[in-house]
C-alpha cells in the first residue's frame, strides 16, 4: 500500500550509511551515527517527495503560508536553525502531525480543527521541530544499523492486511488511517518523546508563547479520544484505537505530568504575548472539515465521489472507510467487506483484459452483470499471488462514468465470515451507481466557520449543524474545548462551528 513507502525508503537509505562520530545539536555531545547531516538532509528530501505522492497538499495558499510562517519562526529559535525547514498542511482528516529528517514538518487539517489557538498549533509544531533538532530519526537508524531490512519491512507490512493476493496491500479494517507518518513517529522512544516535549516548550517560550499551551494540546486530544470512545459505546461498538496524534506519540499520565513540569520552568520569565486565538480562528475559517470532495465524502452509509461521478451505499450496520487509493465497506463484525478501487488504465481496456493481466487466474468463471445501467463482470475463481501461493478471489469489475473501470473485491477473514457476510456483500455491490441529482445534492463538503457563541449554548448551535444529530452537540463541544469537563465559552465569544 502506498503510504508505507516513505517509511521504508527512509529506513533503507539511512541504514545503508556509514557510521561516524557527530555532535548532537541539542545536547552538544558526540554520538555515534550512521547518518551525517548531509545524508540526513538528502534522504529527508527523498522521503518528502514520497509523502507528497501519498498525501495531497491542502489547497489553501493562505493557510499554508500561515503555518509556514509560524513554523519558520519556531525553527529559527531551534538548535538547527541552519536547516532549510519546510512546513506543510496535508489535506487529510486524520488528527496527526509528524516530521521527517532534514527539516520536513507536516500537520494535517484534521488536527488543526481540534486546536483552539496559534499557541496550541505552535506547541504541536514545536514538538515536531524538537524531533528533527535532536536528530531522533538518525538515532533510530543508528540503533537499527545491524537489523535486516527485510525484518523492518515485515514489521511495517504486518500492520496491513494483504487481501486477494493482487494489487498490493489494502487495509480492510482500522489500519486504513495508519500512515507512514504515524508509523514513523510511533517508533520514537519514550526518552525521545520526552526530549521533544521539553524542546517544544523551550521553543514556545523563546517565541513568547506560554508553554502551558502544550498541556492544553494534550488535554484537547485526550478529550478527542474520550469522544471517540463515548460515540463508539453509544453505538455498541468497541472504542477505536490509534485515532490521533496521541496514539503515535504515546502519552500517559507521567508524560503529561512531565509536560506540565517543563511548562512550569518558564513561569518566572517575562510575560508572554497573547495566544493568537483570533489570528488562528481567522486562518482556519473555511477550512475543510472531515472528508474532502477530492477524496470522496462519507455521509452516513453513503459514499460520494463527485469528480469520479460514482456513489455506493453500505448495508445497515456496516461502515465505510475512506483512504487515498480505496474505500472499504466493512461489516459490523469487522471480518468481511467490499473493497472498491479504480483500475489503472494500463491494466487493460476491457474486463477480460483486466482479469487476465492483473489476476492471471488459474481457474474460475465469469458472469456478465449490470449495476444501475453500468456494464459489469463478476469473477469467482483461483489466482496465484506474487509469492506463488494460490487463493480464492471473488470480485466484480464495473465500467463507470468516463469509461473508468472499478474493482469491487469481496474480502473476508475466512470462509465462515464470507458466508455470513454474503448478503451484505451482494447488497453493497448492487448499490454501486452513477451519481444521481440527489446524490450530488448530498455530496457537499463541510467546513470550519466561526460564529458568536449564542445564549442557547451548544444545543442551539447543534440545531443548524450538518453533523449527525446524535453527535452534533458533543462534536461542537469537542472542537471548542468544552467536552469532557471543559468550560463553555462566554456568550458572544467566537467559537468554531461546522457548516
Amino acid at each position: 500500500m502506498r503510504p508505507i513507502r516513505p517509511l521504508l525508503t527512509v529506513a533503507m537509505l539511512l541504514l545503508s550509511a556509514c557510521g561516524s562520530q557527530v555532535v548532537n545539536p541539542v545536547t552538544g555531545r558526540a554520538e555515534y551515527s550512521v547518518v551525517d547531516e548531509a545524508s540526513e538532509i538528502q534522504e529527508g528530501a527523498k522521503a518528502h517527495e514520497g509523502v507528497l505522492q501519498d498525501y495531497a497538499v491542502y489547497a489553501d495558499p493562505k493557510l499554508q503560508a500561515y503555518v509556514n510562517d509560524l513554523g519558520q519562526k519556531l525553527a529559527s529559535q531551534s538548535q538547527r536553525a541552519n536547516l532549510k525547514w519546510t512546513f506543510t498542511v496535508l489535506d487529510s482528516p486524520e488528527i496527526n502531525a509528524f516530521a521527517l529528517p532534514g527539516g520536513y514538518v507536516y500537520v494535517t487539517r484534521g488536527i488543526m480543527a481540534y486546536l483552539d489557538s496559534e499557541a496550541e498549533l505552535a506547541g504541536v509544531i514545536g514538538h515536531e521541530i524538537g524531533h528533527v533538532a535532536a536528530r531522533h530519526g538518525a538515532q533510530r537508524a543508528t540503533r537499527q544499523q545491524t537489523a535486516d531490512i527485510s525484518v523492518i519491512a515485515a514489521t511495517v507490512l504486518g500492520a496491513v492486511l494483504e487481501i486477494g493476493g493482487v494489487g498490493g496491500a489494502t487495509n480492510l479494517a482500522s489500519q486504513l488511517s495508519q500512515t507512514a507518518a504515524s508509523g514513523y513517529i510511533a517508533s520514537y522512544s519514550r526518552d525521545q518523546e520526552s526530549q521533544a516535549d521539553e524542546l517544544g516548550a523551550e521553543y514556545l517560550s523563546r517565541n513568547r508563547y506560554n508553554p502551558q499551551n502544550m498541556v492544553d494540546v494534550i488535554q484537547a486530544l485526550k478529550s478527542q479520544e474520550q469522544f471517540a470512545a463515548d460515540m463508539a459505546k453509544a453505538e455498541g461498538k468497541p472504542a477505536p484505537s490509534g485515532s490521533n496524534w496521541l496514539a503515535s506519540h504515546p502519552a500517559n499520565d507521567k508524560r503529561l505530568a512531565d509536560i506540565k513540569a517543563y511548562a512550569a520552568k518558564y513561569k518566572g520569565q517575562e510575560s508572554y504575548a497573547d495566544d493568537g486565538r483570533t489570528r488562528y480562528l481567522q486562518a482556519i475559517s473555511g477550512m475543510t472539515f472531515g472528508d474532502s470532495a477530492e477524496q470522496g465524502l462519507v455521509r452516513g452509509r453513503n459514499f460520494y465521489h463527485e469528480a469520479l461521478g460514482i456513489a455506493i451505499t453500505a448495508p445497515q450496520g456496516w461502515r465505510i472507510q475512506n483512504a487515498s487509493d480505496a474505500i472499504a465497506l466493512v461489516n459490523g463484525a469487522g471480518d468481511a467487506g467490499l473493497v472498491v478501487r479504480v483500475v489503472p488504465p494500463k491494466a487493460g481496456s476491457t474486463h477480460g483484459e483486466v482479469i487476465r493481466n492483473v489476476l492471471e487466474p488459474i481457474d474460475g468463471r465469469t458472469e456478465q452483470r449490470t449495476l444501475h445501467g453500468l456494464a459489469a463482470t463478476h469473477f469467482d475463481g483461483t489466482v496465484r499471488n506474487r509469492q506463488g501461493q494460490s487463493r480464492a478471489v471473488a470480485l466484480t469489475l464495473v465500467t463507470g462514468p468516463g469509461d473508468r473501470n472499478y474493482w469491487l473485491q469481496y474480502v473476508a477473514k475466512d470462509d465462515d465470515a464470507r458466508r455470513s457476510a454474503q448478503a451484505g456483500l451482494t447488497e453493497a455491490e448492487a448499490s454501486f451507481r452513477p451519481m444521481s441529482s440527489a446524490d450530488r445534492a448530498a455530496a457537499k463538503p463541510w467546513s470550519v466557520q466561526t460564529v458568536p457563541f449564542p445564549r442557547g449554548g451548544f444545543s442551539e448551535l447543534a440545531k443548524s449543524s450538518p453533523l449527525p444529530a446524535a453527535r452534533a452537540q458533543a462534536q461542537l463541544m469537542l472542537i471548542n474545548g468544552a467536552y469532557n469537563g471543559g468550560a463553555d465559552p462566554k456568550p458572544g465569544q467566537a467559537v468554531k462551528v461546522i457548516k
